[in-house]
């Protein structure tokens, strides 16, 4: 029998963390609690959990720094929770390394099913390294190489450091090349579901996208204006930029 998944539950608030605790459970992890992001940090070092969950309003290290904490050593997925409604306080999430997020109070079963997409997605490399070579086949575009199935793109020589949610979105854009992926396209792909199911996207959902895929340029050093991988086709979404005749 494999190993149990683990979670992370970073939440100051006892009851909230209780309710966590219980949904994650009951989706088959085992659950690691810290009451503070100081504790959370090293717990996530030791840990090195599958999910994590982390209140933005901790009360010794602001949950933004949390994850950028985090974010050096762990390419765990990060919902972050937050009582704030503010659409900065979300982007501001997002860009220090959260992939997808709830408002409180949120609906048990909202989380469950945001956790449980996650985890249809591939986890990083390090859990891919026995894929054979020939199963494992390379894309490069411009100078950058990726492999889906160890889950790592190189750079002139470099491997780039992307969080799951950023190399999901780079994947999707080489699969399909030149087509434009319209932002709820990608925001259905972060939920492991096919681009023509026509399921609900809000706009905070296409706005995570805009930030992922802001975040994913900066890694790649990309220009907006005469860009070598990730192109913006204003108004509609993403596609790859043309293959550079250098």
């Amino acid at each position: 029998m494999s190993e149990a998944r683990v979670g992370l539950v970073i939440e100051d608030d006892q009851d909230i963390r209780e309710l966590v605790r219980v949904v994650l459970s009951q989706a088959g992890f085992d659950v690691h609690v810290a009451s503070t992001g100081s504790a959370g940090v090293t717990s996530a070092r030791e840990l090195n959990p599958d999910v994590i969950t982390l209140d933005l309003g901790l009360p010794d290290i602001d949950g933004f720094e949390v994850a950028r904490q985090i974010r050096k050593s762990s390419d765990a997925y990060i919902i972050m929770l937050t009582a704030r409604a503010e659409e900065l306080d979300t982007l501001m999430g997002l860009e220090a390394g959260g992939d997808d997020y709830l408002t409180k109070p949120f609906r048990p079963r909202e989380l469950r099913a945001r956790v449980e997409a996650m985890m249809r997605r591939p986890r990083a490399s390090s859990d891919s390294k026995s894929v054979p070579e020939a199963a494992d086949p390379e894309v490069s575009h411009n100078g950058l190489a990726v492999s889906a199935g160890s889950r790592t793109a190189v750079l002139n020589g470099t491997e780039l450091k992307l969080t799951r949610t950023e190399f999901d979105l780079l994947l999707a854009l080489l699969e399909t090349g030149r087509i434009v992926r319209t932002k709820a396209d990608l925001a259905r792909r972060l939920r492991n579901e096919p681009y023509d199911v026509g399921s609900y996207v809000s706009d905070a959902d296409e706005r995570a996208v805009e930030v992922h895929m802001g975040n994913l340029r900066k890694k790649l050093g990309d220009s907006i204006q005469a860009p070598r991988w990730l192109e913006t086709v204003r108004g509609v979404g993403y596609r790859l930029a043309p293959a550079s005749s250098n």
